[in-house]
């Protein structure tokens, strides 16, 4: 493994970490204290993290290692014989899929159904008791894929 792969390969280790760790909390314990709130106030607090969360420090982690994931899985594919390769590939495989596609498809349109209901309203508190299982349903997998994708990625390093 070259010393640039390496470096890049060091950087989405600690990307898919960072991540890991943020959707962890969010599947371990913030939802279960958000569910324990007045439906209300559970939908306004994860209303205000649904904005706050669009910040460049939470974009640099997130994305940051999905273009390192790219990346990665492209010098996998053109370099696919080499040591680490697949490794590489799949890490990159997990994170993309598993973080970014699963993001897209079920965690922002729950978020977004979520922004539109009113939090008093009786329509919130339904909207809120589906939320409350699907998103931290789909946010558990975004937990458990970069995990996998941070060991295939210190595996391939090593």
């Amino acid at each position: 493994m070259s010393s640039t792969i390496f470096i890049l390969t060091l950087a989405a280790v600690l990307g898919s970490g960072i991540v890991a760790g943020i959707f962890y909390a969010f599947s371990s314990f913030i939802m279960g204290a958000l569910g324990k709130l007045p439906p209300h106030e559970g939908i306004a607090a994860m209303q205000s993290i649904n904005i706050v969360v669009i910040n460049p420090v939470f974009f640099l982690a997130f994305f940051g290692t999905a273009l390192l994931s790219l990346i990665l899985g492209g010098y996998a594919v053109m370099n696919w014989g080499a040591a680490g390769a697949g490794l590489l590939f799949f890490g990159a495989i997990f994170y993309l899929a598993g973080c970014i596609l699963v993001t897209v498809i079920f965690n922002v349109p729950l978020n977004n159904r979520l922004a539109k209901v009113e939090p008093a309203s009786p329509q919130g508190a339904e909207v809120w008791q589906h939320y409350l299982v699907a998103w931290t349903r789909w946010n558990t997998v975004r937990t458990v894929a970069p995990s996998i994708s941070l060991v295939l990625f210190v595996l391939a390093m090593v």
